[in-house]
This record gives C-alpha cells, structure tokens and sequence, in this order.
C-alpha cells in the first residue's frame, strides 16, 4: 500500500501541477481571460452567453482540479472532472478550428486516463 501511495503521488504531480498552474496563473487575470478568451471564440457557434460563464469558470475548476490532484484529495473524482473539463475544452477549441490546442488538451485527457487506469488497477486491488 505504501508503495501505491509514492507511486501514485509522483504520478500524480505533473499533471496536477499543470492543471493547478494554469488556473493558478488565470485566476488573478480572470476578467482578462474570460475577455480574451471569449474574443478568440467570436467566430464559434457557441454563443456568448456560454462563453463568458464558462471563461471565469475554466481558471476556477483548473485550479481546484488541480490542488484535489496535487493533495490526493478524492483524486479519482478529481481525474473525472478533469476528463469532463478536457472534454469540453476540446469542444470549444474544436469550434474554432484551433488544432494546437485540442493536442494539449488530448495530452493532458491521455495521462489523466492513464492515471485513472492506474489507480483503478492499484487501488482497487489493494482494497479489495
């Protein structure tokens, strides 16, 4: 079990410290963000009235994804809402054609699918 514990935290920390840092940085710019993000998004068929919600809510889920990542707190829930976050991103990023983008959301939902493998694999096994 201590095992699964190290590993796991070691794991963990990149994409933790990748999710808490992106909403770490946004969120003293939230109005800044929101705008600009919103502005990169105007030729998107998701309207405004989505868009602007949904800005000042990235940096805030970001940064709670990733702190509940990077303390081990409820991380299996944690890694479902990073999937969903992801999943959404791409949606948006997929109605702006903006590629680059979907990759590193792709890379990011591929470790946390890996994570989640893991500690289903591990965790349930050292539960059970």
């Amino acid at each position: 079990m201590k095992d699964f514990k190290t590993t796991y935290f070691f794991l963990r920390l990149p994409i933790a410290l990748s999710i808490f840092g992106h909403g770490l940085v946004r969120l003293p710019k939230l109005q800044i963000f929101t705008e600009g993000m919103v502005k990169s998004m105007e030729k998107s068929a998701i309207p405004e009235s989505l868009l602007t919600p949904f800005g000042y809510f990235i940096p805030i889920a970001e940064f709670l994804i990733g702190l509940a990542l990077l303390i081990g707190y409820q991380t299996k829930y944690a890694i479902y809402a990073g999937l969903a976050l992801m999943g959404l991103l791409v949606l948006g990023s997929a109605s702006v054609e903006n590629w680059s983008a979907i990759e590193a959301q792709l890379v990011h939902s591929i470790y946390l699918g890996g994570l989640l493998w893991y500690w289903e694999r591990y965790r349930g096994a050292s539960t059970h």
